[in-house]
C-alpha cells in the first residue's frame, strides 16, 4: 500500500480538487462545479492524495433501479502514473460497486486516453461499443468486466 489517501470530496475546496482531474483527464467534456455538486448527489466520488498533492480521483455510478450493473471509472493524473494509484483507487471502487449491489462492472474511457484504456484492458474490461456524444470529435469506450 502506498501512502495514497482517498476520501469523499466534502465541501468545495475537495470537489474542486475532483473537477480538476476530471476536467484535465477528460477536455472533451469539462464539468462545472454545480455539476459536479450534482453529480456527487447520484454518484460516489473520492478524490485522491499523497500527502497535500492531489493524484486522482474516481467516480462510482450505483446500479440503476432494477439493474445490477454499476460503472467504476479511476482517473490518475498524467504524472503520478504507474505508481499503483489507479490501482488503489480501482479496488476501491470495485468494492464500493460490490457493497451497491453490483454483480456487472463497467466503465467508460475516452479514446485519446490511451493510458486509461490500457488500464482497462490489463484489468479484464473488454470493449462493448464505441460512440461519439452529439458534438463531440473523439469517441467515447464503453468496457464491461470480462471476469468477476
Amino acid at each position: 500500500m502506498s501512502d495514497l489517501r482517498i476520501q469523499q470530496p466534502v465541501g468545495d475546496v475537495a470537489l474542486k480538487d475532483w473537477r480538476h482531474v476530471h476536467n484535465v483527464i477528460i477536455p472533451t467534456h469539462l464539468l462545472s462545479l454545480e455539476e459536479v455538486r450534482e453529480r456527487a448527489q447520484r454518484h460516489h466520488l473520492e478524490v485522491a492524495y499523497t500527502g497535500d498533492e492531489l493524484i486522482g480521483c474516481s467516480t462510482v455510478r450505483p446500479p440503476a433501479e432494477g439493474t445490477l450493473t454499476a460503472t467504476v471509472i479511476a482517473r490518475v493524473l498524467e504524472g503520478h502514473r504507474g505508481q499503483g494509484f489507479g490501482e488503489e483507487l480501482y479496488a476501491r471502487g470495485l468494492g464500493r460497486a460490490r457493497e451497491l449491489g453490483a454483480e456487472v462492472i463497467e466503465t467508460v474511457v475516452l479514446s485519446s486516453n490511451e493510458d486509461g484504456l490500457r488500464f482497462a484492458l490489463k484489468h479484464g474490461f473488454v470493449e462493448t461499443e464505441r460512440y461519439l456524444l452529439p458534438g463531440d470529435s473523439t469517441p467515447w469506450i464503453d468496457l464491461r468486466l470480462a471476469r468477476s
